[in-house]
């Protein structure tokens, strides 16, 4: 199993067209993956990940009970394989996290679930075969 990193952070927002603009005109470049649904930036080792705010909920099968406690965004943990995602989400419960979401196969290619900490911040766990690691374990964008 996979050490637990931070990998990506994804943003909630409603407005990812004026998020993209925003963040460009800060200086930061749109990955090749990025497009009207979802725009990735690469921030040295970790990525920042823009999704809609419903759309990320949704992802995450947050019932509306659990929406209201909803903060707007997801810190991610990459893995290499979705053994390795299993074995996370496995530790994450037993380390007292709530599995929201059962990792399963994702329309985009790869496979993820989603718990929160005790504080219930929502982490997403994740094997995105779209997105390799360097040799210090960072994801690489496209």
């Amino acid at each position: 199993m996979s050490s637990p990193r931070l990998t990506l952070v994804t943003l909630g927002t409603k407005d990812i067209a004026a998020q993209r603009k925003f963040y460009e005109k800060l200086g930061l470049k749109a990955s090749s993956a990025s497009n009207e649904s979802v725009c990735f930036f690469q921030l040295g080792g970790i990525v920042l990940g823009l999704f809609g705010l419903d759309a990320l909920a949704e992802d995450a099968h947050m019932h509306v009970e659990e929406q209201k406690h909803f903060k707007g965004f997801s810190l991610a943990w990459n893995c290499g394989s979705e053994a390795e995602v299993d074995a996370a989400m496995k530790q994450a419960a037993t380390c007292g996290g709530k599995i929201v979401k059962a990792a399963e196969k994702v329309f985009w290619g790869g496979y993820s679930g989603y718990f929160t900490d005790p504080e219930e911040n929502l982490w997403e766990v994740a094997h995105n075969p779209f997105f390799p690691f360097d040799d210090r374990g960072a994801l690489v964008l496209p």
